[in-house]
């Protein structure tokens, strides 16, 4: 019986772009004081808009209330997973906590969920059962509950979007400020018309908006935590970007997956023909077009040499 022989030359190789490494902390400081501006923005926001809704009888304003309130949930958790996934995880956690910042988008997006739930319920209830509005109070809550969420779209995004808490916090505000617009339109409405059935259809929608854009989010966070491939890599083109460097004669074990919004890792097996000396040219090439052309720039590259180092079947993209 012949045994098939296949040495392996285990050659590993990281490659990170330290040049980043500043500016990724000014980042973090940044992003963590833009945040907790926005924070204490919305708490002021969220109780005008509660109390208004009161006084008012309006429910769309008491929905805009809990849209923000939401928000005020979500910044905070924004909040702390800015400053936890900035810090050093030590020896337990050699990939740092930077994966803390996923955590807290996933929390935000099922808080969401239940909060435009709540909501929905509440309007179907009203809906049966309609009341007065008072518009005198509705009107003048409503725009300063949209002017709140415009300066706080513009705090956020004044610097770095690149977070997925940010981009989370930003696209929360962004709805809590249509959802604004919206009371302000019922509002108005309802001065013509007097049509109060108004104010509840404006809390519907405000419900459905609510969970429809959470689950954006939540769908991300999920594919960051399940390490699927980032949506904007094709693993049949990086496939076939490896094999396409000259010396590389099979590929196999190749895997693409993401830590948090920002940083993307690879590890493969590539075959080299026996006793080659271009190894090192080989693997360099291969990390520059991984940064270059598709934006990972976190690779470890493993080299095998020998007649039979090909005969692997396991294979993720073909």
């Amino acid at each position: 019986m012949s045994v098939k022989k296949c040495n392996h030359d285990h050659e590993h190789h990281v490659h990170d772009n330290h040049h980043d490494h500043g500016h990724g902390h000014t980042h973090h400081v940044e992003g963590s004081f833009r945040l907790l501006l926005v924070i204490l923005l919305n708490i002021v926001i969220t109780a005008v808009e509660y109390i208004g809704g009161v006084l008012s009888g309006s429910l769309a304003l008491i929905s805009d209330a809990g849209h923000n309130f939401s928000d005020v949930l979500s910044l905070v958790l924004g909040y702390a997973g800015e400053k936890v996934s900035a810090g050093r995880g030590g020896a337990r956690y050699t990939f740092g906590l930077k994966r803390f910042e996923v955590l807290t988008a996933l929390i935000n997006s099922l808080t969401l969920i239940l909060i435009g739930i709540f909501i929905f319920n509440e309007s179907v209830e009203r809906f049966l059962d309609p009341q007065a509005v008072d518009l005198k109070v509705m009107l003048p809550v409503a725009f300063i509950g949209l002017a709140g969420n415009v300066i706080s779209i513009y705090v956020l995004n004044s610097g770095s979007k690149s977070s997925l808490n940010i981009r989370a916090a930003s696209l929360h505000l962004l709805f809590d400020a249509l959802s604004s617009v919206a009371v302000i339109v019922a509002a108005v409405i309802i001065w013509f018309t007097s049509n109060y059935w108004v104010d509840v259809v404006i809390s519907c929608f405000i419900g459905v908006m609510i969970i429809w854009s959470a689950f954006g989010i939540l769908r991300e966070s999920l594919r960051i935590f399940l390490q699927g491939v980032p949506e904007h890599i094709k693993t049949d083109e990086v496939y076939d970007a490896i094999l396409s460097v000259e010396g590389v004669e099979s590929l196999h074990g190749l895997h693409i997956w993401s830590i948090n919004s920002q940083e993307v890792f690879l590890s493969c097996h590539i075959c080299l023909e026996e006793g080659s000396v271009l190894s090192d040219s080989v693997i360099r090439e291969i990390n520059s077009l991984l940064d270059t052309r598709f934006g990972i720039n976190h690779s470890a590259v493993q080299v095998e040499f020998g007649a039979f180092c090909g005969g692997h079947t396991e294979n993720c993209c073909r």
